[in-house]
């Protein structure tokens, strides 16, 4: 299986935002994406869907990304999840929380699709095909 097919959940309060990420992602040939509009809807495809990479805003309403960050790693069978926040929040705190609470990567928005390309290879330990 191409790291490609892996299936890849957005989760971000703003359908534009989510769309956004979709498309980019599309463009890097990753199309087996589903998404959430916050954590605690996140959390629940989590548990009904085979997901093998979250990429999550940090602000949302119900429940936040870091707060979903930290219900994954809490979880025997999503804890080794690779996660990437993507978030509007460049905050050096807000960046050491995150690494303190176990995320795979971080990106601030705006992003280029190379950025993004290169964080979820990485999350694999994989190099992008040239």
């Amino acid at each position: 299986m191409s790291i490609t097919d892996k299936r890849i959940l957005v989760v971000d309060d703003f359908s534009t935002m989510r769309r956004m990420i979709k498309n980019v992602l599309k463009e890097i040939n990753f199309t087996n994406v589903a998404e959430a509009d916050n954590g605690e809807n996140a959390w629940k495809v989590l548990e009904s869907d085979e997901i093998e990479l979250v990429i999550s805003d940090w602000n949302m309403p119900v429940m936040t990304g870091i707060e979903l960050l930290e219900k994954v790693r809490d979880n025997d069978e999503f804890k080794e999840l690779p996660f990437i926040m993507v978030t509007a929040e460049g905050q050096k705190e807000n960046v050491i929380m995150a690494i303190k609470k176990g995320v795979t990567s971080y990106i601030v928005k705006p992003f280029s699709a190379e950025a993004l390309e290169e964080k979820i290879y990485a999350a694999f330990d994989m190099e992008p095909e040239e």
